[in-house]
Order: structure tokens, then C-alpha cells, then sequence
């Protein structure tokens, strides 16, 4: 279910990651640095934040909504939290909603003893499995997906906790980033294709897993490996490292929209990095789709990286045509009506004296809805500049994703409704170009993309999708059995 909530533009015109996932084992203070690693994920889900740890004997959580300073800055917080095993979670929501009962790691006290997990990612078989469980007698807490977890490994009949999860596992389909806490110990794990990211650390004699690289800097962490697709990494307390690969080699389709917008700059994605990963697809653009303008400028921040690769490979300047307020949060008051302004005019302002006169390229990481995109060629306008050309770093967003990123319904994706020319007359552009998907894959280190094995999950853009999307088959199946007039 796609939900509007505070921290997303007014119209829901961007793509966003769900969450970030932390975890931290064997460590001293393993609460606070799952804390200062969640600090790092930030971005990756501003909703919510939460933190379990077990001290050897009992487990602790705390939770709650906003973000991670909010709610885990004081050494009081820190202190409700003791022991060397933590995992953390940040969160948008899209399966299930909003409120503290869908806040993770989730938890419950299973037969075996206490278990926690965090997940980033997305079932697209969790209603299906939800309702054969309810049928069964299961009570569900939430109405997160991540949930199924839970009750599929307290009803699978293997004796060890591994074999429990590995079982209810093979019965998921989607995308997965686990960081799972039991009695016994730590284990991490991907999906088959590894849609999500994670990675594995070691700080001192404490092993860390994280969404991104850029939460092992944090936290002091050297980086290790990514986890593979597929693979489980179990880690227990005396400091063994075992890793188990139960669902055999499948190919690897990590989503290559970690390298357009989600991931930070400063992480290491599929042993790229970020930075220069954007910086490429910008002189992509630049090579296949050039225009004569005066500046490059990027729609900050996510624009940053891709018009710096731009302007250099085109030899058009690269300026600063549009400034970003970052002080624009959840508790942002209307004075009165006069004075409300929309979330563009609010987040970012033309630097005027910059770009009057002058003929712009913009560059921006994605379009979905188009209403920003058209908003911020207004204000460039309005700013005075001669033409504004469009320059997007990914190719046209046309498909929805069910694998953990929050996207409108496809009837709300502007490349699903209209071709290249219509979308340039809406955002009211004189020029409108996107990166080819070969030439997105040629920025990310690969060859041209392989249409018979894709080296990335890239169906938001080909409609490609790797696994089985059950919840969507059932869902459209019922409701081509009801009248026109009663499809929702």
C-alpha cells in the first residue's frame, strides 16, 4: 500500500527507498553503534526508527516515530538498550502503514526463545501467506510483511533456529534484507537475487552488517564483503562466522536504482562506487543526448553527481542554479494561507541572478509523476532564463516496483501514460532526454544490458520483474471478476 506521510514531497513525486537495516554483534556498546549506524542510513527511511538489543539474557527494544536523533540521541535512550547484540531499523512504509505497531525490528518470544528481525525489502507473496496463516489460527500484531517472517518460523517444524528461517524463507518471494537477533546469535541474509543490499564489517572483535558501506565508515568499521545473494551469514558469540548458501546460484539482480538516487554518494554499491557510478551517467547523458546551453544545473541534491558528469563531459559550466533550504522538516508551519507556498517553492529557490538570461540544462535523477519536474521548470522561468532543457539520469520510471521502493500506482507514472514528446509539453521543457538503459548499465561498470539475463533489477524502468508477483496476479485476477463500476 503506498501511503503519503510527512517526509515525502506533497504529491509523492519521488521515488523512495523503504528502510535501512543495522546490525552489530560482540560490540561493547552494540546499541550505540547501531545508533550511529542508523545516523548514517538516515536517508534511507525518515518515518520511523527503532533498536533491539539482547544482553545475554534478555532482549530490550526501543522505538518510535521520526527520526533517529529524535529518538535515540541521549545516553538515557542508550542506556534502556544494554548488551552486545543490536540491530536497528529506519522506515518508510508502504506494506502495511503507518503507526508504532509496524515500527521495526520487530519481535516476538517464539518456542525457541526470543528473535527479532529487521527487514529491507518488500514480500510479493505476503498477503498470500498472511491470509493461509490467519486460516490457521495465526494472531497477527502488525500489518507489516515483515511480520510473515515471524510466524512462518514459529510454525516451520525444523529443531535448529537456522533451519527455521532457511525454511520459511523458501516459501517468500520478493526482495529481502534480513538482520535477524536470537538467543544463539546474529544472522544476516539476502534474497536469492540479492534485489536489496547488505554488507558485512568488523569493528574490533564485533561484526556489523548495514545497508551501505557508508555505515561502516561511521561507525569505524572496516568493510569485509557484501553478503551474497542468497546467502545466510550466522554469527554467534564466541565470534564464529559460518555462511550458508541454501537456495543455490541464481544470478545476482541487485536494483540498479541504488546507484541513481537510493544509496549515499560516499557508499561502495556492487564494488562501485556511488559517486562515480552518477558522475557517469551524467557524461552518458552528455554524450547521448547534448544540447547547446550556457549552465548545467542540477535540481539538488540527488542531481549533484550526474550534472558534475555532464557539464564536464559537455564542457558546459556547472553552477549552482537552484538553491536547496535544508531546514525544510515535518514541523513546517503555514503562517496563513497567503504565505503557503508549495513543497518546491519550500525546499528550493532559483538562484536568479545566476541563471537570467541564460539557457539551462537541469539535470535531475528520475521523473515519476512529473508535477516537480514541471515545478521546477516554472521556477526556472519565472527566474528568467531563456530555455530550459531536461536532462534525466535514469531511463523513464514507467513501471511500479513491488521489491521494497515506494511507487505511485503505474497509472500515476508519467512514462506509463505518455512518450517522450507529451512528457516534455507537460513539464513545459524545451528539451527532454533520459540516459538510454544501455547506457545507464555502461555508467554502472557493465556492457550494454543483457535482455536474456539482466545483470541488475531494473523493471521500474523494463518491466522486467525477476521473481513471481503473487499478491499482484491475485489482486488483478479478482478484480476482473467484478463489475467495472467496483474496481477500486
Amino acid at each position: 500500500m503506498n501511503l503519503t506521510h510527512p517526509f515525502r514531497d506533497e504529491d509523492g513525486d519521488k521515488l523512495r527507498e523503504e528502510c535501512g537495516v543495522f546490525g552489530a554483534v560482540n560490540a561493547a556498546d552494540a546499541a550505540a553503534a547501531t545508533a550511529l549506524g542508523l545516523h548514517a542510513l538516515q536517508h534511507r527511511g525518515q518515518e520511523a526508527a527503532g533498536i533491539i538489543s539482547f544482553d545475554g539474557g534478555e532482549f530490550y527494544q526501543r522505538r518510535g516515530l521520526g527520526h533517529v536523533a529524535e529518538n535515540f540521541s541521549s545516553s538515557e535512550a542508550i542506556a534502556e538498550l544494554p548488551g552486545f547484540m543490536a540491530a536497528g531499523h529506519v522506515r518508510y512504509s508502504t506494506t502495511g502503514g503507518s503507526g508504532m505497531r509496524n515500527i521495526q525490528p520487530l519481535y516476538a518470544d517464539l518456542a525457541s526463545g526470543g528473535f527479532a528481525v529487521a527487514h529491507n525489502g518488500n514480500i510479493s507473496n505476503a498477503g498470500t501467506l498472511r491470509q493461509e496463516l490467519v486460516s490457521k489460527g495465526a494472531i497477527f500484531q502488525s500489518t507489516s510483511d515483515t511480520e510473515v517472517i515471524i510466524h512462518l518460523v514459529a510454525t516451520s517444524r525444523y529443531p535448529t533456529m537456522i533451519d527455521r528461517l532457511i525454511d520459511a524463507l523458501r516459501l517468500i518471494e520478493g526482495a529481502y534484507a534480513l538482520v535477524v537477533m536470537t538467543p544463539e546469535g546474529m544472522i544476516a541474509c539476502r534474497d536469492p537475487l540479492g534485489i536489496r543490499p547488505l554488507v558485512m564489517g568488523k569493528m574490533g572483535d564485533a561484526t556489523v552488517f548495514a545497508s551501505e558501506t557508508v555505515a561502516l565508515d561511521i561507525v569505524g568499521a572496516e568493510f569485509v564483503r557484501q553478503v551474497e545473494p542468497g546467502e545466510l551469514v550466522k554469527v554467534d558469540f564466541d565470534g564464529n562466522v559460518d555462511s550458508l548458501h541454501p537456495f543455490g546460484a541464481r544470478g545476482s539482480r541487485p536494483c540498479i536504482f541504488e546507484h541513481v538516487y537510493f544509496s549515499r554518494p560516499d557508499s561502495i554499491f556492487d564494488g562501485r562506487s556511488v559517486y562515480a557510478a552518477r558522475k557517469a551517467i551524467g557524461e552518458q547523458l552528455a554524450i547521448e543526448s547534448p544540447v547547446e546551453a550556457d549552465l548545467v544545473v542540477p535540481v539538488p541534491d540527488s542531481g549533484v553527481p550526474a550534472a558534475i558528469g555532464y557539464a564536464q563531459q559537455s564542457g558546459v559550466p556547472f553552477e549552482l542554479g537552484i538553491i536547496r533550504s535544508h531546514y525544510v522538516g515535518r514541523t513546517f508551519i503555514q503562517p496563513s494561507d497567503g504565505a503557503r507556498h508549495s513543497s518546491v517553492k519550500r525546499k528550493h529557490n532559483a538562484n536568479r541572478a545566476l541563471v537570467e538570461g541564460k539557457r539551462i540544462v537541469l539535470i535531475d535523477d528520475s521523473i515519476v509523476r512529473g508535477t516537480t519536474s514541471l515545478k521546477i521548470v516554472e521556477m526556472m522561468r519565472e527566474a528568467g532564463a531563456a530555455e530550459v532543457h531536461f536532462r534525466v539520469a535514469s531511463p523513464p520510471t514507467a513501471h511500479s516496483c513491488f521489491y521494497g521502493v515506494d511507487t505511485p500506482e503505474r497509472s500515476k507514472l508519467l512514462a506509463a501514460r505518455m512518450e517522450i514528446e507529451p512528457m516534455r509539453e507537460f513539464i513545459k521543457a524545451d528539451s527532454l532526454a533520459f540516459v538510454s538503459i544501455d547506457g545507464l548499465y555502461r555508467a554502472v561498470g557493465h556492457d550494454a544490458r543483457n535482455t536474456a539475463c539482466p545483470q541488475f533489477c531494473d523493471a521500474c524502468f523494463t518491466g522486467d520483474y525477476p521473481t513471481p508477483l503473487t499478491d499482484l496476479a491475485t489482486r488483478e485476477h479478482r478484480e476482473a471478476q467484478l463489475p467495472f463500476d467496483k474496481v477500486a
